[in-house]
């Protein structure tokens, strides 16, 4: 079977659920503007917050680098990649460190939003069992997938292609996933908040289709930004029609027709992606073109239109709130203390460990100033405490609280899919916590740096002003805590109650259109009018509860009516200021430096693994070339060409890596014709490899456009642009064209939907 004959259909379909959900942005776009321009004019701002928010947290660093080693699918290899995670949370893929190192153009860039991490290959072959029914491999036969180490990671999505990684060592695996869980859970939140009017008008339209399909509840795939969620929505209804067409005609073993189905949903996956962009984009331009007019009407007819709507919100709700208020108290209310106190218990237990490992990073940073020295010391410890937040493997204790999130039977009961977007929202809030913490402490110690007189009264002071911190956070980790639980628990219950009340009141709605002027369409719609009324409905019981559970003090909780007295009236001025930069205020340096300087000193948020057994055998040099006890290194033999329809081979052990590792370095490098420049192998690590304090490494330069010369500082011949042979990988076809069904795939060099940041 060939894509070309799906493309017409599966562009039509994808035509028609954009052209549906398109008309519910626009919808969704005037009561999303008419929402915040009144919010502008009427103000109902929350509690202030207390601790400092930082504008840029990561400018010039990069969040870890490091080798592991990645399975190519389409030369049936594993291969040592150089992986860089920059300060946007991309995995960046180079050949090697030596490759990022001269600003080469990366093999691989993936965007980690609405991936799955896992580190078994068990894991990973239930999900792959469980996405086509009916093809499971007989017991005894090869799997889709054989690990070389008992150290996998793997990222799997539902619909995009497939990443495979391994390392050497359960600690590499643990930090690695950590920074991998951290890429998905900041990709994932793709959608900016700072958008008061496209954001709203976008969550609220992807609600309004899915309800309009009968999908109430919270969505697992509503990541990433507006075109991967959308994408998403698209494949959620195209998959299952695509899985009965496609899915008998595959041919070959059960681990071949696997392999080639993931391959497809990709194929297809990036059709999806391109479509979705150039319409939604088009969608969004034309809501742009309109916004100064309808902004224009709002102003004008504010009060008007606030009068107009509080009319129909009266008729919906002598309507809707009798049968609302019943369905509250026989299904919802019962169950409302259950559900905030599954929320709460591992929520507070995260929120403290923030404030515990904040504590215990500071008193540590004291106590070794006390130990070693005064300044110098504190420049050091302070550059490694500023980027706390974005450390995973340090956070990993906190975020890790909320894998005790279970809301047992009452999931099934009000139709929760899955907790993982409670976890995830409430991870976001811990690391924003801590890095204002850390932000508002480090604001407060620089500001008093000038007025100490030695050692001692520096430690005074990061005791003293510790302290001070501390009850800001308790303050703000309350309040946001609070936040989060009445946004939960309305997430949980409202679609519920919707679900309840549809078959007796959604039928009724268009009676109520009448009531609106048409001037004013734009701007208030029964729908919403109608979910606000509900939503009332349930309100004022999930206040209540929120409300009792901070007067009994549960879970350091403090209540609405505590307010915490300002005690630095100039603190928000002082976060308005120049952001802090401890090595280059103290260091000392006085002279400009170039771009390429501060790349190489640029700083890394985790440290470089180090190994108590030795070097790690990712990068080949002249020592894994020899064989064990034998003097003389190996003939190197002439690469063998993949078969085609043979199953993956993978070597089994850490010795066939370094076999083959050797073999490519010796027999696969001279034999690339096209390859303008030899490039020497990266050094082996050495047990002395500096902390995060000095690692040279930075975000890695954008990607030269095709065809582009970039010359090589070592040749100073043009930069070689990896081809599709190089890299294993086949061309996705220009311009979004059809290709053959069976594997295809975008080149490594980034193109395509999870390449994009």
């Amino acid at each position: 079977p060939c894509l070309t004959r799906l493309c017409s259909p599966l562009a039509e379909k994808t035509g028609k659920v954009l052209g549906e959900f398109c008309r519910c942005y626009k919808e969704q776009y005037g009561v999303a503007l008419f929402n915040s321009v009144r919010y502008e004019i009427e103000g109902n701002g929350g509690p202030q917050a207390q601790l400092l928010h930082r504008k840029v947290p990561l400018e010039d660093h990069v969040i870890y680098s490091g080798n592991l080693f990645q399975y190519i699918e389409e030369n049936k290899k594993w291969r040592n990649r150089f992986c860089v995670v920059p300060h946007n949370y991309g995995l960046v893929l180079y050949e090697n460190k030596l490759a990022y190192e001269r600003e080469l153009p990366p093999r691989v860039l993936i965007n980690s939003a609405g991936y799955k991490v896992l580190t078994s290959v068990d894991q990973y072959l239930e999900l792959v069992n469980s996405s086509l029914p009916g093809v499971t491999p007989k017991s005894g036969h090869s799997p889709i997938l054989k690990c070389p180490t008992d150290f996998p990671l793997i990222l799997w999505h539902p619909y995009a292609r497939h990443y495979y990684f391994c390392v050497m060592t359960g600690k590499e695996q643990e930090k690695w996933r950590a920074v991998f869980q951290d890429c998905v859970r900041h990709c994932n939140n793709g959608i900016s908040e700072d958008s008061k009017v496209e954001a709203p008008a976008f969550t609220d339209a992807i609600r309004m289709y899915r309800q309009s399909k009968e999908q109430y509840g919270t969505w697992d795939m509503l990541c990433g930004n507006e075109t991967q969620v959308l994408s998403n929505l698209v494949m959620e209804e195209l998959l299952p029609e695509l899985r009965t067409t496609i899915g008998p005609r595959l041919k070959g073993k059960a681990q071949e027709r696997q392999r080639t189905w993931i391959q497809i949903s990709d194929a297809v996956y990036r059709m999806v992606y391109e479509q979705t962009k150039a319409q939604y984009d088009a969608a969004m331009a034309k809501c742009e073109q309109e916004r100064p007019q309808m902004e224009s009407t709002i102003r004008t007819d504010m009060d008007q239109i606030i009068t107009s709507k509080e009319h129909l919100a009266s008729k919906i709700r002598a309507f809707v709130l009798p049968k609302a208020e019943i369905c509250v108290r026989n299904h919802v209310q019962p169950y409302i203390s259950s559900i905030l106190e599954a929320l709460m218990t591992p929520t507070s237990q995260g929120f403290a460990e923030v404030r515990e490992v904040f504590f215990k990073e500071v008193t540590d940073m004291n106590m070794n100033i006390v130990n070693e020295g005064g300044l110098e010391k504190l420049v050091e410890y302070m550059e490694k405490l500023s980027h706390l937040a974005f450390h995973p493997v340090k956070m990993q204790s906190c975020y890790e609280k909320m894998d005790q999130l279970k809301l047992e039977g009452l999931q099934q009961r009000f139709d929760v899919s899955s907790t993982s977007v409670f976890k995830q929202r409430a991870q976001i809030h811990m690391r924003q916590q801590m890095d204002d913490a850390v932000y508002t402490f480090e604001t407060l110690l620089h500001q008093e740096l000038g007025k100490l007189q030695g050692k001692d009264d520096l430690c005074k002071s990061i005791q003293r002003i510790l302290e001070r911190v501390l009850k800001k956070y308790d303050y703000d980790s309350s309040t946001v805590r609070k936040k989060f639980f009445r946004e939960a628990l309305l997430q949980i219950t409202i679609p519920f109650l919707l679900k309840k009340l549809a078959p007796t009141c959604k039928g009724e709605l268009a009676k109520f259109q009448e009531l609106i002027f048409e001037d004013f369409a734009s701007f208030i719609l029964v729908e919403n009018t109608y979910e606000e009324v509900v939503l009332q409905s349930v309100m004022k019981d999930i206040m209540q509860a929120v409300k009792e559970a901070a007067v009994q003090r549960k879970h350091n909780l403090y209540r609405d009516s505590m307010v915490l007295h300002n005690s630095d009236p100039n603190l928000h001025l002082l976060g308005e200021g120049i952001p802090i930069d401890w090595g280059e205020e103290y260091s000392g340096q006085t002279e400009a430096e170039s771009a390429a300087d501060k790349r190489r000193r640029a700083k890394q948020v985790v440290s470089v693994i180090q190994d108590d057994e030795g070097v790690l055998p990712y990068e080949v040099g002249a020592e894994e070339l020899l064989q064990p006890g034998s003097p003389e290194p190996r003939e190197p033999k002439e690469p063998e060409e993949p078969d085609p329809a043979a199953p993956p081979s993978s070597p089994d052990g850490v010795q066939e890596i370094r076999e083959a590792l050797a073999k490519e370095s010796l027999g696969d490098i001279p034999s690339r014709a096209s390859v303008q420049h030899s490039t020497p192998p990266s050094p082996k690590p050495r047990a002395d490899v500096p902390s995060e304090a000095t690692v040279p490494h930075a975000t890695p330069a954008a990607s030269p456009a095709p065809g582009a010369e970039t010359p090589s500082p070592s040749t100073g011949t043009a930069c070689h642009q990896p081809s599709d042979k190089e890299t294993g990988e086949e061309v996705a076809s220009p311009g979004g064209r059809c290709s053959p069904l069976q594997p295809t795939s975008t080149t490594e060099s980034g193109e395509g939907v999870q390449t994009e940041f």
